[in-house]
């Protein structure tokens, strides 16, 4: 109860029915990939956001990979200009390795993790997220960096 009365009081900058569009860079720690993703967010209900996500890993060591992430933020700004977001979601992996077939893979798993957004000007937010991929036999950490604009 006493997360419900706080966060009632403090000044909120994300509305209900926002709808964002995101670019980013990512880096997993599995095989050290990087990635470029595109991300949408629509918040239906004050403060809890649902999150879409396409990241296409780059190929390194005859490897590249693609996630599929589907994730739910909770919105709790700390100021009229930052907010930090705990996130839970589902993902879907799919790495492919050019030179072996065989070790290619197709996982589902889950993210949790945790973000942080800043409002650099209106309608544009730079962004940060830290994640932990738990998927069968190819677990990692998953690191996004990117720019939004509130439509």
């Amino acid at each position: 109860m006493a997360i419900i009365a706080i966060a009632s009081t403090i000044n909120m900058h994300a509305v209900q029915g926002d709808v964002s569009a995101a670019a980013q860079f990512a880096y997993a720690s599995k095989h050290s990939r990087a990635g470029l993703g595109l991300q949408l967010q629509y918040e239906p209900v004050t403060n809890w956001r649902i999150a879409p996500e396409f990241i296409y890993f780059l190929k390194n060591n005859d490897r590249s990979g693609l996630n599929a992430n589907l994730n739910v933020h909770y919105v709790i700004p700390t100021s009229s200009h930052f907010a930090i977001y705990p996130l839970l979601g589902f993902t879907y992996a799919h790495y492919k390795h050019d030179k072996r077939p065989e070790e290619s893979v197709d996982r589902c798993g889950a993210n949790v993790g945790m973000g942080a957004q800043y409002l650099i000007k209106e309608h544009l937010h730079f962004f940060t997220e830290a994640r932990f991929q738990v998927l069968k036999d190819n677990n990692q950490s998953v690191t996004v960096l990117g720019l939004k604009y509130t439509f």
